[in-house]
């Protein structure tokens, strides 16, 4: 059986492409928290999530950076090789289902730590991922 089952907030805007057949896809990174504090920090899992159709449309449409998802899907690993010769593994989780949990009204990006429930990932910046 392979079934993944997250929820966490995005750690930047969804992107939006399209294959070659004219399919679309939406690429986000889902920070998911562990279930530990290290150090008095809340560490996270940075998980990359590939949307396909008009799933990918609305994740699109209506996900932003620090919006909190959940996402029911499959684990997928692959590898390709690099331009400069190495081989590149991937791990990432197709979304058979992408539940939308932050209201339509509340911006995530302006809530104060104080704001914050001890249980909620506040929205990551850019400059401080791994990748």
């Amino acid at each position: 059986m392979n079934k993944v089952i997250l929820i966490g907030n995005l750690t930047k805007d969804p992107e939006l492409s399209t294959t070659n057949s004219g399919i679309n896809y939406c690429r986000f990174t889902l920070a998911v928290p562990k279930r530990f504090v290290s150090g008095g920090e809340r560490e996270a899992e940075f998980i990359n999530i590939v949307v396909w159709r008009t799933q990918a449309d609305n994740c699109h449409k209506y996900l932003k950076k620090g919006s909190k998802a959940g996402v029911v899907g499959s684990l997928q690993t692959r590898s390709y090789d690099a331009q400069d010769g190495t081989k590149r593994y991937v791990t990432e989780v197709i979304a058979d289902e992408v539940e939308f949990l932050s209201s339509k009204n509340s911006d995530t990006a302006t809530t104060t730590p104080s704001e914050t429930s001890s249980s909620e990932l506040e929205p990551i910046d850019d400059d401080t991922l791994p990748f």
